[in-house]
C-alpha cells in the first residue's frame, strides 16, 4: 500500500469517529404560498382584456365605408332602419368615451376597452367622442369600429351627443 492510500483510510476513520452518534434531521419547514392581492389580480385581468380587444383593430385593413354624407355603417345583417334610428337619436347612449387629447394607440386601446365593457355589462348603445381637430381620430375611429365583430352599426351623433365630432355605436350583446 502506498502512503496515499493509508492517509485516505486514516481520514475516513477520523471522519467516522467525529460523526458517530449524529442523527439525521427531519424536514419540518412549511413553505407558504404568497398571497395574491385581489386588486392586483383585477387590474391585470382588465389590462389583459383591454389588450385582447386591440386585436380587432388594424390600421392596414380599410373597410368600404360610404364617404358621402355623415359617417355611417351597418353590418350586412343589420337593417338600415337601425342606422336611421341612430341618426334620429332614438337610441340614448349609456356609455360615453371621450378621446380628445389621445394619440392613436391610446384611442385604440380605450375604444377596445369600452367595447369590452359594453358587452360585459349589456350596454347596447355607446357614444364615442373623437372630436374634429386634425381629422386623425375622426377618420380612424369609424375604420376601427367597422372591424369589431360586436359593432352592429354606427352613425354620426345628433347634436346633443356631439354632432360631427362623435359617433353613436349600436352594439350586439351575445347570448350567454
Amino acid at each position: 500500500m502506498s502512503k496515499k492510500d493509508t492517509d485516505r483510510d486514516d481520514d475516513f476513520a477520523l471522519f467516522r469517529e467525529a460523526v458517530q452518534g449524529v442523527k439525521k434531521f427531519s424536514q419540518d419547514t412549511i413553505i407558504q404560498q404568497p398571497t395574491k392581492n385581489s386588486k392586483q389580480k383585477e387590474i391585470t385581468r382588465t389590462a389583459r382584456e383591454a389588450s385582447d380587444t386591440e386585436f380587432y383593430f388594424s390600421d392596414e385593413f380599410v373597410p368600404l365605408l360610404n364617404n358621402e354624407g355623415p359617417t355611417r355603417y351597418a353590418r350586412g345583417d343589420v337593417s338600415h332602419y337601425e342606422v336611421k334610428r341612430l341618426r334620429r337619436g332614438v337610441y340614448v347612449p349609456d356609455v360615453f368615451l371621450d378621446m380628445h387629447g389621445m394619440n392613436q394607440k391610446e384611442a385604440k386601446r380605450e375604444l377596445g376597452a369600452m367595447l369590452a365593457y359594453c358587452v360585459k355589462n349589456n350596454v347596447h348603445c355607446a357614444c364615442v367622442q373623437h372630436g374634429i381637430g386634425k381629422h386623425i381620430l375622426k377618420q380612424k375611429a369609424p375604420l376601427w369600429l367597422a372591424q369589431h365583430p360586436d359593432v352592429m352599426a354606427f352613425h354620426q351623433a345628433p347634436l346633443e351627443f356631439g354632432g360631427a365630432g362623435a359617433l353613436l355605436v349600436l352594439i350586439s350583446i351575445p347570448e350567454k
